[in-house]
């Protein structure tokens, strides 16, 4: 039977999926073109020396990685290089295509022949963006020459000293008619990176155009990003929603990193100056203002409180990774950026066990973050090697995370159509109760039997009174609170509630007898209802626990609590062993957008605990620190 039920959901799922119809496209070709990065992906030919080249290079020929040097040290020149390939120490690179996370430098050596009568010009593009420098070395093949240096390029160079404007690395060559060039490329990624020694060879025409293509491409899903953001946005302003103005945050955040990790921000923003921890700093705003999202949409706090902590880990880890950004710690940021990373496919779990919990819009969430997740895991398999560089995968990552984008949109529509059901159902029940309650009404009015309607009151009030102490019980008090608190949120009306405990209520029992606590607890709640208005729900919510819920703003609650706490310290009980006196430890907390008076009254109960811990006997405040 479970089984069925969990099938039936699945079913559910994916029709409330394929039900929007931007998702469904997005999705069919996020799977085509997965397929495609992973497996289809043609492996280019790394030619070895010399590679013959023309005017009409498509950026289709790749060199670089043929004869790789890897200098641990990180301190090599030319000189050194130079050195290191007469003795044979260059090697072919035997991965993929990247070197993997890696301490030092490399160096590439490879030859490009003219075999045409009048001289080439070409453009050498690096074709990934983890880089912080590069530096290019050329001579002409056999003739015994010392190395020249042609290019020195570096993301702390300002833009415009580039040679060729483009945001990755690009460094012109030019080789003389029917003569042979040889090249000398050191690549530089900082303490800690990964490093694509693979050029691609591009005539200065073809370059441009296709720099054109992969601008557009980015144009579009930034302003993808940018619209999604814009109308979140709107949408909160609208209807007060916090989950759509941290959603525009995160829409925004993906515009931050993905324009600074492919370079863009460097080519058009900061061009006087760039530092290799905007990628960092950035990716870690972008990596934390999902994991508030997430925590914010699927509620972990209230419904997986043990994986929410989790969670507050990785939230840690990010603000660790910018305090490595701060220090210029390279190597430590790497290493926080890839356990970040690591954690990140948790939210899927967790967004699923929230679906299972009867969540429908968690099942869509999941499945938007998966397909981020996958894209990583592109990213991931071809900077370790894996996968071949192309220029599918090196852009899927950003697609993959503007569908993802899509995906939670739609997410957000279901539960917004969710709640809207919910008010609905809400509003619907309570009109039904008010005609209920008038036919009631009508019917005792007309019938005019005094012992009905005093039987009828009795069992209401037996109902909803506590037998003790004669207040609302718990049961009672979370209707009435519910009720006012709907109704100020409509109205705008400040609410404040206040959670009392009697302080030490075990060891009056202990000491003096049940007898003696019931009178506490009596007290207790007449003091209190002295400072109740018609306009406040009073109630008694467990043992020696109360709880009052007042109209009033953030100053006016705190004032009714500690004039309550000063008359419950005045109260006085006699029994056999002398006069017994108490205390009382108040907890407040004022509304702030929250959806109904437990999760208020949560926060309240907060606020107590604190004033236990710290010695009972007070009115402490809950503060947001404390959420």
């Amino acid at each position: 039977m479970k089984d069925r039920i969990i099938r039936l959901r699945l079913l559910d799922l994916w029709r409330s999926i394929f039900k929007c119809w931007y998702i469904r496209p997005s999705f069919y070709v996020f799977l085509l073109l997965t397929f495609y990065a992973l497996f289809l992906s043609k492996v280019p030919v790394w030619a070895h020396t010399p590679l013959d080249v023309n005017t009409n290079e498509q950026g289709e020929n790749s060199t670089g990685l043929h004869a790789i040097w890897h200098d641990k040290s990180g301190e090599s020149d030319i000189y050194s290089a130079r050195q290191a390939h007469e003795l044979g120490e260059f090697r072919i690179l035997e991965t993929a295509g990247s070197t993997g996370l890696s301490a030092g430098v490399f160096w590439s050596h490879f030859t490009l022949r003219n075999r045409d009568s009048h001289p080439l010009t070409l453009n050498i593009e690096y074709v990934d963006h983890q880089l912080v420098g590069l530096q290019a070395f050329s001579r002409k093949a056999g003739s015994g020459d010392l190395f020249r240096e042609v290019s020195n390029l570096s993301i702390y160079e300002p833009f415009t000293r580039r040679q060729v404007a483009h945001n990755r690395f690009v460094f012109p060559v030019t080789i003389a008619p029917e003569a042979t060039q040889e090249l000398m490329v050191r690549f530089d990624s900082g303490e800690l990176g990964v490093v694509f020694p693979s050029l691609r060879i591009w005539s200065p025409q073809a370059l441009q155009q296709n720099s054109k293509g992969e601008t557009s491409l980015i144009a579009f899903l930034f302003g993808g990003y940018f619209l999604m953001a814009v109308f979140a946005l709107v949408g909160a302003i609208a209807i007060k929603e916090k989950i759509l103005y941290i959603y525009s945050f995160y829409c925004a955040s993906k515009i931050l990193v993905w324009g600074t990790v492919l370079g863009y921000t460097h080519q058009y923003l900061m061009t006087g100056s760039f530092h290799w921890g905007y990628g960092s700093l950035s990716g870690a705003v972008a990596i934390m203002a999902g994991l508030v999202f997430a925590r914010t949409f699927l509620e972990t706090r209230q419904y997986t409180p043990k994986l929410d902590f989790l969670l507050q880990l990785m939230l840690l880890n990010g603000a660790f990774l910018i305090g490595c950004v701060f220090l210029e710690l390279k190597a430590l940021s790497q290493i926080s950026m890839i356990i970040a990373l690591l954690c990140y496919p948790l939210i899927v779990p967790i967004a699923m066990i929230r679906w299972r919990q009867g969540e429908n819009a968690a099942g869509v969430f999941a499945l938007g973050w998966a397909t981020l997740v996958l894209g990583l895991l592109v990213q991931a398999m071809r900077d370790l090697g894996y996968v071949v560089h192309n220029p599918v995968n090196y852009y899927w990552p950003p697609v993959a995370s503007f569908v993802e984008m899509l995906a939670i949109m739609a997410a957000i529509g279901l539960m917004v159509q969710r709640l809207r059901l919910q008010k609905d159902r809400a509003e619907k029940k309570y009109l039904q109760q008010l005609e209920v309650s008038k036919i009631d009404l009508e019917e005792l009015v007309q019938s005019r039997t005094r012992e009905l309607e005093a039987a009828k009151a009795r069992a209401e009030l037996e109902a909803r009174t506590d037998p003790l102490t004669g207040i609302h019980n718990r049961r009672s008090f979370f209707e009435e609170s519910n009720l006012l608190l709907k109704l100020a949120q409509r109205k705008q009306i400040p609410l404040g509630i206040l959670m009392m405990d009697i302080d030490r209520f075990k060891s009056i029992n202990d000491c003096h007898g049940h007898l003696i606590g019931d009178q506490a607890l009596c007290a207790t709640a007449r003091v209190i209802a002295q400072h109740v208005r018609e306009v406040d729900v009073f109630g008694r919510i467990g043992g020696e626990e109360f709880a009052l819920l007042v109209s009033a703003d953030g100053p006016g609650t705190l004032a009714v609590a500690e004039r309550i706490h000063e008359d419950i310290a005045k109260i006085m009980i006699k029994s056999a062993l002398g006069p017994v006196q108490f205390t009382a430890s108040i907890g407040v907390a004022q509304l702030q957008g929250e959806r109904d008076v437990l999760e208020l009254l949560q926060h309240a109960d907060s606020a107590l605990y604190r004033a236990k811990r710290t010695g009972r006997n007070r009115v402490l405040e809950y503060a947001v620190a404390e959420g």
